[in-house]
């Protein structure tokens, strides 16, 4: 039955009246809306049970939610109430966990300026500091907005509007889209690259950056929910294939060419589509693909291709930074020894004195301690 449980109590309902002492009838609508607000995400689980608010082996399965995302405005009171009544829930046996969220992300505002101050506060109709999206998508398309959108700021960070912002985002889609444009004939039918053995270094580093690209881009979306930082890293890898692109040329490019260009592409564009969906389906059509980027694997990560022919790895003496040397990603850690003390700025702050030891971190670290 709809209502509180409470109408139907009556030695609750009847009652006198403080004030004159008559008959009286007492509120039944006494539980805030929070209360709801605080658990329906188990209800959505299980939202048919009509014999318990719901089936505690289904919460297993589904909770706790992999990611909340929500205003700061909510941290203090819905989701405080939300930790409350899991932790209630659980008391009473009904879930075997005492946090309801695993990660939590709250967004910033999109802000922008007040007319006729130099204040940036969050858009606002009554301000008159709002864009009208109609007419952004009017003017650029869905995909170039949404491209600047995410670019302009980390999630949870404040967005300034900048028109001239959405003009870079269009631009960056507009290289891409020449570059596809150029390359596609010559990229039908490439096979992927398993191995750089008989390609010359400019092959080898447009690879690199390609695999490169592809574990930053991964890392940045399904675990740091860094967006920005991922168009940044689509950015770089575009630069680097117009930089291969200057150094072969249409005429001139070998097989190996093709082949590099044809992973590097299909890899961007492939990522792209997050962001630019519509822009990125087009593009992979004109690549060949049957099938739409919907039905196809992300970009598949090859560690040996993504690791450098040489690393450079920065030298303390003391724990303060004094050089650095370059090795092979496999060198043993006596090369690294040897080439730290080796190297003249190091030498410079060791002379005269005794190295009590050399703490070697592989590919990351060497630090010189020395009295």
């Amino acid at each position: 039955e709809s209502g509180s449980p409470l109408e139907h109590v009556p030695e609750f309902v009847n009652t006198t009246c403080p004030k004159c002492q008559g008959p009286a009838r007492r509120d039944t609508d006494t539980m805030d809306t929070f209360v709801d607000s605080s658990w329906y995400y188990f209800r959505y689980c299980d939202p048919t049970n009509d014999s318990a608010p719901f089936d505690p082996a289904v919460i297993r399965q589904w909770m706790p939610v992999d990611q909340y995302i929500g205003g700061v405005e909510h941290a203090v009171m819905h989701l405080l109430y939300t930790r409350f009544w899991t932790r209630l829930m659980r008391d009473l046996g009904l879930v075997e966990f005492s946090e309801p969220v695993t990660r939590l992300l709250t967004q910033g505002m999109v802000t922008n300026i007040v007319p006729g101050t130099n204040r940036w506060l969050a858009m606002s109709k009554s301000l008159g500091n709002g864009v009208e999206p109609d007419e952004m998508l009017e003017i650029y398309g869905a995909d170039i907005v949404r491209v600047f959108i995410l670019f302009a700021a980390s999630p949870e960070a404040e967005l300034r509007w900048q028109e001239e912002g959405v003009e870079g985002a269009a631009r960056f889609l507009r290289r891409v889209h020449t570059m596809v444009w150029r390359w596609r004939q010559a990229m039908q039918n490439q096979s992927r690259v398993e191995t750089t053995d008989g390609l010359n270094p400019r092959q080898r580093e447009l690879l690199r950056k390609t695999h490169q690209t592809i574990h930053g881009v991964t890392q940045d979306i399904e675990q740091r929910l860094q967006f920005n930082t991922a168009i940044a890293k689509l950015m770089e890898l575009l630069n680097a294939i117009y930089d291969f692109d200057a150094t072969v040329g249409g005429v001139a490019a070998t097989k190996a060419d093709h082949a590099g260009l044809s992973e590097a592409i299909t890899a961007l564009v492939a990522m792209l589509a997050p962001f630019a969906p519509h822009e990125a389906e087009e593009l992979w059509e004109a690549l060949g693909h049957p099938e739409g980027l919907t039905q196809s694997r992300w970009p598949q990560y090859n560690e040996t291709l993504a690791r450098e022919d040489r690393l450079e790895v920065p030298v303390q003496v003391n724990g303060k930074l004094r050089s650095h040397i370059f090795l092979d990603p496999d060198a043993p850690q006596d090369q690294y020894e040897q080439a730290a003390l080796a190297d003249e700025k190091v030498q410079s702050f060791i002379d005269g004195k005794k190295v009590v030891k050399i703490i070697v971190v592989p590919q990351r670290l060497v630090n010189v301690v020395v009295k």
